[in-house]
């Protein structure tokens, strides 16, 4: 069964790459979500359908807290918010309590969001597949492959 989930946090193109690199992911969509009330704006982001055979929320949750700055306030917050945006109460419930549980692996407190998804805007088509299309540009040895690496090394039963 294919379920979605959408996470944010920094760019959309490491965050697509990141998802785009694990075992049960079928599809990634880069763009910009919104959620509601004071989150209300886009922000960089991506939705995620996986299949839960083969790859489990918990996983996904902690990859995407491994791979982008979860327990950081900074001033671009707005732009990349740290977030996991849900699709419905009982999977927001859960992500909540994955969240909770894994608050104390970090020293720091996790700035990561539970949020209902209200809308997306996908990017342009010449930055979707941005890692595939250009990984030997400098942003994505940079950016990317330091987080491609992790994943590799610390779920190393996920990485494609």
């Amino acid at each position: 069964m294919l379920s979605k989930i959408g996470f944010g946090g920094g760019c959309h193109w490491c965050t697509e790459s990141v998802f785009q690199s694990l075992k049960g992911v079928e599809k990634v969509e880069q763009g910009w979500i919104a959620s509601i009330i004071e989150n209300s704006t886009f922000s960089e982001a991506v939705i995620v359908s996986f299949n839960e055979r083969l790859i489990d929320l918990n996983t996904l949750i902690e990859v995407h807290l491994y791979t982008h700055s979860s327990t950081t306030v900074h001033s671009m917050r707005e732009k990349y918010r740290s977030a996991v945006y849900t699709f419905s109460d009982s999977q927001s419930i859960l992500a909540n309590f994955i969240l909770f549980n894994f608050q104390k692996d970090f020293n720091n407190e996790l700035v990561t969001e539970v949020q209902p998804f209200k809308e997306f805007k996908p990017s342009p088509i010449e930055f979707q597949d941005y890692y595939a299309k250009n990984p030997k540009k400098p942003f994505c040895e940079r950016y990317i492959e330091p987080k491609l690496k992790l994943i590799e090394k610390r779920f190393p039963g996920s990485f494609k």
